[in-house]
């Protein structure tokens, strides 16, 4: 990496207590703030497509199953791309590695919006999917970093709701301009928007406390439970890393089975509903992706919701509201299957539901795998949980679009609620693990 790339270097902490308090407080408002404008950015060069998808079916006269093919390429390499990236940003400077892969992604959908191939889509989609695994592993860097152990369930919950934001505005920005212009406007503006919030991301973020000269987060918080990860956390290569903390760590590979599931039915609801409410109520292309915003407004709560009750409710075991979440999502998606005809308002109020309960175990599995594993490996403990969730979120493009055009919309919702369920049945022995677990790769298991 070219010297400003890299993770910046520890400093010796020289400053009075009274500094430390006061550029803690400020860098960690501002850091949150960069962060969150950034990642919500990051769902409009991500999700524009999904939004301008049905307009650019009847204009291109492409099938269901061309479009489901961009979805599984997308998935998979996203996956492979947020592994990769994870050990990439534990070894980065968080304000480059996030701000330059946003602005690539802005530079890939407004090429995109100038296409009508294909194979072109494919290749611009494959290659959009790399850069936006530049996006969350900083993240989960700077979280772990400067937010401790029994404070980090809220704010990586808020942190977590930006994509939230960005999932319920590109809807109706992409929508609006798919209906009232092209569907070529939905990725250029999106683009547009992304290179300039990436050249922000680069201007508000920082490196980590220890890097500024501050002690770390734990010892500043005085949190034993962050204090104990950190003590066992030596300083190691990162292949050690690999295979001591994350590739033998039983509770890393219960997480990422459980992500393959998560990520079915979140990725299933999230990219296919507007086709559903299009093809089954007739509704135009912009009221129904009006009433998939009510979905993330659901998320929102929902995952400041489930990032508080694991904190307060549970002390920082995340398995529980998991599997409370999980239920919730299996009962909601059962509702709008077995009483279809439902009027706007009630919908909303099914989709609403839905986001409540889908996003906070998405959030729950990542952040639980950065307390399993490293203090160090955070973004790629993350990384690594987040590509088996993009193998389900893989099975959610080509595979379920043939099941829809084979069984149609009921065989779409069975999958949904069978993976909820199993979901929830593969972190039942979570429930189990004591306060004072510790695996025998010597790393610190949460309560």
């Amino acid at each position: 990496m070219i010297k400003w790339f890299k993770q910046q270097p520890d400093q010796p902490v020289t400053k009075t207590n009274d500094e430390i308090n006061q550029i803690y407080r400020h860098w960690r408002i501002h850091i949150m703030i960069g962060l969150y404008v950034g990642y919500s950015v990051y769902y409009f060069t991500r999700k524009s497509f999904n939004y301008v998808m049905p307009a650019m079916l009847e204009d291109l006269g492409m099938k269901v199953s061309d479009v489901g093919i961009l979805g599984t390429a997308f998935a998979l390499v996203y996956g492979v791309s947020k592994f990769i990236s994870g050990m990439m940003s534990d070894q980065s400077n968080p304000r480059f590695f996030m701000g330059i892969g946003l602005i690539l992604t802005g530079i890939i959908n407004i090429f995109f919006g100038f296409s009508s191939s294909l194979i072109l889509f494919t290749c611009l989609w494959i290659l959009n999917a790399f850069f936006q695994g530049w996006g969350w592993p900083p993240a989960v860097k700077l979280l772990t970093a400067w937010y401790s152990r029994n404070e980090r369930g809220f704010w990586y919950a808020i942190a977590n709701t930006s994509h939230n934001v960005g999932g319920a505005l590109i809807p109706l920005i992409a929508g609006g301009l798919a209906v009232h212009f092209s569907w070529r406007y939905g990725m250029f503006v999106p683009g547009i928007i992304a290179i300039v919030a990436g050249l922000i991301v680069i201007w508000r973020l920082r490196d980590r406390p220890v890097s500024m000269g501050l002690p770390t987060v734990g010892k500043w918080r005085d949190d034993p439970l962050e204090l104990e990860q950190e003590k066992n956390s030596k300083k190691m290569p990162m292949m050690q890393i690999l295979i001591r903390y994350i590739f033998t760590n039983k509770y890393i590979w219960l997480f990422a089975i459980a992500n393959i599931l998560v990520y079915v039915v979140r990725s299933g609801l999230n990219d296919w509903s507007n086709l559903y409410l299009v093809q089954e109520y007739n509704y135009d292309l912009f009221k129904a992706n009006s009433a998939l915003t009510w979905f993330e407004v659901g998320g929102f709560l929902g995952t400041i919701v489930a990032g508080w009750g694991s904190d307060v409710l549970f002390k920082g075991n995340r398995a529980p509201m998991n599997i409370i979440f999980m239920i919730g999502i299996g009962v909601a998606a059962a509702l709008l299957w077995i009483f279809p005809g439902l009027g706007y308002g009630l919908l909303a109020t099914c989709f609403f539901a839905i986001g409540f309960f889908v996003f906070g175990p998405q959030m729950l599995i990542g952040i639980a795998a950065a307390e399993v594993a490293h203090k160090d490996s955070a973004g790629t403990a993350n990384g690594f949980v987040g590509l088996f969730g993009y193998i389900g979120a893989a099975f959610a493009g080509y595979p379920l679009s043939k099941i829809i055009e084979n069984t149609g919309w009921n065989g779409y919702f069975i999958t949904m609620i069978v993976s909820t369920l199993l979901s929830a049945l593969v972190l039942v022995p979570m429930l189990k693990k004591k306060k004072t677990d510790v695996s025998n790769n010597s790393n610190v298991i949460p309560k």
